[in-house]
């Protein structure tokens, strides 16, 4: 009678295993579908409207936007990447546990939660007005580093705090300090983790248009024989507006009707960010499993 009970719960739990099994196999195949059928959508529509004149860098193309938008991303990531991996260190290694860190946590927990729209107008205030400056792309990169830099934190932190005890023990049991523990054991091993956090802050500096809206702006005026940093015309100066392409793509959208290729370059614009951004993800990865490989962190 008892092995009869047992194997009814054994079959029972065996159904169950596999029903739920089935069920998340069909939840990651759905989102699976959606991203190929949506990223597919958006490049097919970007090419059929395509034509040669949108790969030049003149008023009429979207080269200007194109390198506008990779380097406020890279301005963005330089600013956000150290903050952010650095408070995710203290957070997860030299905090201890009280109200400091309770209230610094609420305080990342509702940076997290600012719209971008709120950003912007903060960014406007401060980095525009107060500044006396104006628009220019460091300041839409300072702008997208504060909605960055919750993200950034809170995956290092919970990246150090997931592995196991022995990687921090081991270390420090050879007589590693603390930080050439930190730099040499725990931050090699979670690097995938902190790549995904990284590639997550760049996904939304890529589409981020609302925030760069007050601070980047909308007009682009590039010299590329003119590689003078403290020129406004210049290329790498961080000081000149810059119109990145989400912004190109919500101007054609809005206020393009005087263009009657308008469609066709918001289209397009999108499928290059799109692609942009699939392959930023794929590089950065990649990256982040040699890193980890070359410095015995793979876990």
């Amino acid at each position: 009678m008892h092995n009869s009970a047992m194997k009814k719960r054994i079959a029972k739990a065996k159904a169950v295993d596999s029903v739920m099994t089935k069920l998340f196999y069909l939840i990651g195949s759905f989102f699976l579908v959606f991203l190929l059928v949506l990223a597919g959508y958006i490049i097919v529509k970007g090419i059929l409207g395509f034509y040669p004149e949108l790969l030049t860098f003149s008023s009429k193309g979207i080269g200007n936007q194109f390198f506008n938008t990779i380097y406020l991303v890279f301005l963005s990531l330089v600013i956000s990447v150290p903050l952010g991996v650095a408070a995710g260190i203290y957070m997860a290694e030299y905090s201890r546990d009280g109200k400091f860190l309770t209230f610094l946590r609420i305080c990342i927990e509702s940076l997290s939660s600012l719209p971008s729209i709120v950003v912007g107008l903060f960014g406007y205030l401060v980095f525009i007005l107060l500044t006396g400056a104006k628009w220019n792309l460091m300041a839409g990169a300072l702008a997208v580093s504060i909605l960055s830099l919750p993200l950034i934190t809170t995956t290092t932190e919970d990246a150090i705090r997931s592995l196991p005890k022995g990687f921090k023990e081991g270390s420090m049991a050879l007589g590693a300090t603390k930080w050439r523990t930190i730099s040499k054991v725990l931050l090699p091993a979670c690097l995938p983790r902190i790549a995904t956090g990284v590639i997550l802050a760049a996904g939304r500096g890529f589409g981020e248009a609302a925030a760069l809206l007050y601070t980047a702006g909308q007009s682009t005026i590039i010299n590329w024989s003119n590689w003078d940093v403290t020129s406004s015309t210049c290329p790498l100066n961080p000081f000149r507006p810059g119109e990145t392409l989400s912004l190109h793509i919500w101007a054609m959208r809005t206020e393009g009707s005087l263009n009657p290729n308008a469609p066709a370059i918001a289209n397009f614009s999108a499928a290059v960010l799109v692609i942009m951004v699939l392959a930023f993800s794929l590089l950065a990865r990649i990256t982040a499993r040699r890193i980890s490989k070359k410095s015995g962190g793979q876990i």
